[in-house]
C-alpha cells in the first residue's frame, strides 16, 4: 500500500503562488493515477487536477490556466504549482494515489489560505 505526505501549503495573498508537493513511498511510475483534491470550510472534497501514469492530465475548469501538475519520478513526487491564487482556493489540499486493484490512499492534507 502507497503511502503520501503532502507539503507547501501557507497563507499568501491574491495574486500570489505556492507550490505544493507529494511525496509517495513508493515509485510513482507503478502508481496509474495520482491527483490533488480540496475542501474549503463546511463543503465537500472537491477534485482539482489528476495525472496519470502515462502524463495524460485533467484540471478542474476553475483552475485551469492557474494550476499546473507535474511529476517528478526520480523523487516519487506529485507537484502542484499553483499561480494567481484566488480567496476561493483556500481550502485543505489532499494528494491522492491509486494503484490498480487497489483503494485510493490519501494523505492528511495541507492548509493553504488564500486572502483578499
Amino acid at each position: 500500500q502507497v503511502q503520501v505526505v503532502e507539503s507547501g501549503g501557507g497563507s499568501v495573498q491574491a495574486g500570489g503562488s505556492l507550490r505544493l508537493s507529494c511525496v509517495a513511498s513508493m515509485s510513482i511510475f507503478n502508481i496509474n493515477y495520482m491527483g490533488w483534491y480540496r475542501q474549503a470550510p463546511g463543503k465537500q472534497r472537491d477534485f482539482v487536477v489528476g495525472i496519470t501514469s502515462g502524463g495524460l492530465t485533467n484540471y478542474a475548469d476553475s483552475v485551469k490556466g492557474r494550476f499546473t501538475i507535474s511529476r517528478d519520478n526520480v523523487k516519487n513526487t506529485l507537484n502542484l504549482e499553483m499561480n494567481n491564487l484566488k480567496p476561493e482556493d483556500t481550502a485543505v489540499y489532499y494528494c491522492a494515489a491509486t494503484l490498480t486493484g487497489v483503494a485510493t490512499t490519501w494523505g492528511k492534507g495541507t492548509l493553504v489560505t488564500v486572502s483578499s
